[in-house]
């Protein structure tokens, strides 16, 4: 079922999309020229949704699925873990002074 937008808030899209094909529509505070239609459209849904108009909410930045996870991490980890293995190693290699009474 497709998501279901107010008719005031399709007129505000299309009143931006208007403007931004005019060349008339700015972005927020750089005040650059919008020119790709995506963001034309977020533009009036963000403004739509700061006038109280029905908008579904935000998608989730992430809910995109990650291809597969970072393992680089691990790795570091890893030989960090042995480099200091090594040091504790050559630490008690050393001869112990004995600390007996005499």
């Amino acid at each position: 079922m497709a998501t279901k937008y107010s008719k005031a808030t399709q007129e505000k899209v299309h009143e931006e999309m208007h403007e931004m094909k005019e060349g008339k529509l700015k972005s927020g505070r750089s005040g650059k020229k919008v020119t790709n239609p995506k963001q034309a459209i977020a533009i009036a849904l963000s403004e739509a949704r700061k006038e109280g108009k029905k908008v579904p909410p935000k998608k989730a930045a992430g809910s995109k699925k990650s291809a597969a996870p970072k393992k680089a991490a691990t790795k570091k980890s890893a030989t960090k873990k042995s480099a200091t293995k090594k040091t504790a190693t050559k630490k008690s290699a050393a001869p112990k002074k004995s600390t007996a009474k005499k």
